[in-house]
């Protein structure tokens, strides 16, 4: 079997672990929690990166900074993960669906214009597969209507927009480093503060909704309850093994672009029989191989080769499941304007085992599957009578 994922390990992980168990403090925001946001804010660089228990709370947390109420609208697409909308839906906000573009599955910049209301507050663009959206022409509609940019930037990690690392563009950006992800501690993720005007708030709702930060600093002689907040802290152990992948940062990146590159070239054969379609990476992007996916004719047939794949060791899966066609979609949102790509490229996707150090033996192997399933096609429809169309 070739799994769909394995979690990173470098082999620091351990010994990292146990040096913060040394240190007698594995609750949040001991050394290895200061060292990984320190890292963090010299790659990207933004003003300040806390680390969190998730994505989904960053994102949280970027809803309570951007100060949303019920009957506020935020833009977003409808192709992405559910924590993506939950987050602004949990603060009273109706979220309005735009359309996907079909080369790269990210938000259509050219749709959103038509989409801003008087009630619009925020843009949350989403960086599939670590490819970037199209962020000058969503920062200048942002600016010319007073909106706030949130980069969804779960799976972009060491991806670049025009030479800006995705997160940083924004006013704020979220990472994700769940175990799926390129890097991980299991459960975890980080909120980037790209506006200093952000980071006093943003430093009191992540610690429950107190000032308790200023007073480890001695700002402050005790520590009370002045904000909103939760408890969004990672503990000191996700952090250790956190660190030992950003160690390891660049030796990540370059192995799983070697694999992408691999799939890409074994595969590029198929497209050009008009058999599939492989993802796309515009010129002024760098991507982090977060992802490597295939698009295939339809529905029906990537039901046939998801099973087939399955059925023969390969761990491939589709994605996500519009979110405007579920029943809170529906509840708390709203499609603007025509679905033309968000279902129809949604119902085409497959994507392939991606982890690092995956080998090249076991690319090529679920490359030859892909290769046999449309060969295994091709004769039944010579013998069906069925033209290949």
């Amino acid at each position: 079997m070739i799994p769909f994922n394995i979690p990173a390990v470098t082999g620091k992980e351990l010994s990292y672990i146990q040096e913060a168990i040394s240190n007698k403090k594995i609750c949040g925001d001991g050394p290895f929690t200061k060292k990984v946001a320190e890292w963090i804010e010299d790659y990207i660089p933004t003003k300040r990166a806390l680390l969190t228990t998730s994505c989904t709370h960053a994102l949280e947390m970027t809803a309570m900074l951007a100060d949303i109420h019920p009957g506020d609208e935020v833009i977003m697409p409808s192709f992405t993960f559910i924590s993506t909308a939950n987050a602004f839906v949990l603060r009273g906000a109706k979220i309005v669906f735009v359309d996907i573009r079909p080369d790269t599955l990210n938000l259509d910049e050219s749709l959103i214009e038509s989409a801003i209301t008087s009630k619009t507050k925020a843009i949350v663009p989403v960086h599939y597969a670590g490819v970037s959206c199209e962020m000058d022409s969503i920062m200048d509609l942002a600016k010319k209507n007073g909106l706030l940019v949130i980069e969804d930037a779960a799976q972009g990690v060491m991806s670049t927009y025009k030479g800006r690392a995705l997160g940083s563009i924004g006013h704020m950006g979220c990472y994700s480093f769940h175990e799926t992800k390129n890097f991980t501690c299991g459960e975890g993720g980080a909120l980037l503060l790209n506006e200093e005007s952000f980071v006093s708030r943003a430093e009191i709702i992540r610690e429950k909704g107190t000032n308790r930060s200023r007073f480890f600093r001695g700002q402050v002689d005790k520590y009370s309850w002045v904000d909103i907040g939760s408890s969004y802290l990672p503990s000191e152990l996700n952090a250790a093994y956190l660190y030992a992948q950003f160690d390891q940062a660049q030796t990540i990146n370059d192995d799983r672009i070697a694999s992408w590159n691999d799939y890409y070239a074994g595969l590029k054969e198929l497209e050009q029989q008009e058999r599939i379609d492989l993802p796309t990476v515009p010129v002024h992007c760098k991507h982090n191989a977060h992802i490597f996916y295939i698009k295939t004719k339809d529905l029906s047939e990537r039901t046939r080769l998801l099973r087939y794949l399955n059925e023969n060791g390969v761990g491939a899966a589709f994605h996500y499941v519009p979110l405007h066609s579920t029943s809170v979609g529906l509840k708390h949102g709203l499609f603007h304007r025509e679905d033309r790509y968000t279902t129809q490229e949604s119902d085409r996707l497959i994507r392939l085992p991606m982890y690092y150090r995956l080998t090249k033996d076991q690319i090529g192997r679920v490359i030859d599957m892909i290769y046999s399933f449309y060969a295994v096609s091709t004769a039944n429809q010579f013998r069906t009578g069925v033209g290949l169309g």
